[in-house]
């Protein structure tokens, strides 16, 4: 494919850059969770909907490892294109021989200490005796292949950040599409259960991670490998790390809100309520990432020309993109009001005796906590604004502040007053609050920037 210079990105109209950055790794982003989706909608029909329970006790666990590896590869990507906005094209190849080693690194010492307390922190998680197995089961080899999944991610984050989106979403797409086929022939076709949808997932990712090395082998790519770029620098990781802050926080974060929430679900409801939540968290995941992609796209058209303190065009690219995400999130509100239960029920067979309670349980859920979602797009987008205009704090304490600071306490406070909708009521008060706050930084950080004289009254 083409490459698409990276040099456009302080020139083109801004509209043109979004969707050429943006709708790739929308497919990208909406690809991974369409991971977790096809592997529920096989363990659901070929298993049942106590695997479904077991696979949102896994959940955890899951975030977790993508925290590190998001860390990395987005904290990559921005790095990427900060400097290249500023013209320092040769230390881009050294911020690409870094975040394939800290990917190593880290994946492999995740998998170590996963792997030896696996059952205490699944069981920590919420796990009970009907659901451990099946998490055991599924983490056991997605453990396995921990360093193939930090890798895959790391280097499609810098693919698209070094102009190849649509290479980039080629590799999610060819990822994607062999997940389907190989959960159908290890899942039905050898009766491999919960097993065999994370053998899938695995065996597919080492597919695309194999394309996406031999794009960066190839001296004609744009950013490369050579020598000299593997060893190891102090000021390069210290910048990947503290951009790559935010969205680490947010999924490690992520992962105590869903310990908190098995929990008060097995104490307020019970197996299948879990299971019910597993469901939702997949729906509202799609339309998450679906706004993740958004973000994707707008990162090196903002990180470009910040760069090269073209703040007129940051702007502009920030509204156009807080528009597309909260009118995606919108769509998503509708269809978690209207036909919950016709989604709900994609996810598990007729004749598995629990089918009926779960998707009750899983619709419910959808009503309440997506009733205002349309506000959750603006927070999404303006939480990652900050991360890409190198402002990693303030995107560190919008993330946090939702998770953290809001909804946990909810989690805490409301459901033993309201039983599992206390749980579920949770959600929209803490995207209420979280938004109001991130309205009233970006306003400061605008006016700010109007004051200065950075950004025209204009955008």
């Amino acid at each position: 494919m083409k490459n698409q210079t990276p040099n456009n990105l302080g020139t083109e109209k801004i509209g043109k850059l979004l969707v050429r950055y943006a709708v790739p790794a929308i497919i990208a982003m909406a690809s991974m969770s369409l991971y977790n989706i096809i592997d529920s909608v096989f363990i659901g029909h070929a298993v049942g909907a106590m695997a479904l329970s077991g696979l949102a006790i896994a959940m955890p666990l899951m975030n977790l490892s993508a925290a590190f590896g998001a860390m990395v590869g987005i904290g990559s990507a921005a790095s990427i294109s900060i400097n290249l906005g500023e013209g320092k094209k040769e230390r881009t190849f050294n911020i690409l021989g870094n975040q394939v080693m800290l990917n190593l690194i880290i994946g492999l010492s995740l998998t170590g200490l996963a792997f030896v307390f696996l059952d205490d922190i699944l069981r920590l998680f919420g796990a009970s005796g009907a659901t451990l197995p099946h998490a055991r089961e599924f983490m056991s080899v997605i453990l396995f292949g921990n360093v193939i999944t930090h890798l895959f991610w790391g280097l499609n984050e810098v693919m698209r950040a070094s102009g190849y989106p649509r290479k980039a979403m080629a590799m999610m797409l060819t990822s994607i599409g062999l997940t389907a086929v190989l959960n159908a022939v290890f899942v039905f076709g050898l009766g491999w259960g919960v097993r065999g949808s994370a053998s899938a997932t695995i065996c597919a990712q080492g597919v695309a991670l194999g394309l996406e090395l031999w794009h960066f082998s190839r001296k004609r790519s744009f950013l490369h490998f050579r020598r000299g770029i593997w060893k190891l620098s102090r000021p390069i990781i210290s910048r990947i790390l503290a951009i790559g802050a935010a969205p680490f926080l947010v999924n490690f974060c992520t992962s105590a809100v869903v310990i908190f929430v098995n929990r008060a679900l097995m104490t307020y409801g019970g197996d299948i309520y879990s299971g019910g939540y597993g469901v939702m968290n997949r729906v509202v995941m799609l339309f998450v990432m679906v706004c993740a992609g958004l973000n994707q796209g707008m990162q090196p058209v903002v990180g470009f020309n910040f760069g090269a303190r073209q703040y007129d065009r940051v702007v502009k690219a920030l509204r156009m993109t807080i528009m597309c995400a909260v009118g995606v999130m919108s769509v998503a509100c509708l269809l978690g009001e209207l036909v919950p239960e016709r989604i709900a029920r994609l996810f598990v067979g007729y004749s598995d005796a629990d089918a009926d309670a779960l998707v009750a349980v899983a619709a419910r859920a959808m009503r309440m906590v997506m009733m205002l979602f349309p506000i959750v797009g603006f927070q999404v987008v303006t939480s990652s604004f900050f991360q890409y205009i190198g402002r990693p704090s303030r995107s560190i304490m919008l993330s946090m502040t939702r998770q953290a600071l809001f909804l946990i306490p909810l989690l805490i406070v409301l459901p033993p007053v309201l039983g599992t909708d206390g749980v579920w009521m949770s959600f929209p008060v803490a995207d209420f609050v979280a938004s109001s706050l991130a309205a009233v930084l970006l306003f400061l950080q605008l006016r700010k920037w109007k004051i200065e004289g950075t950004s025209p009254s204009k955008g």
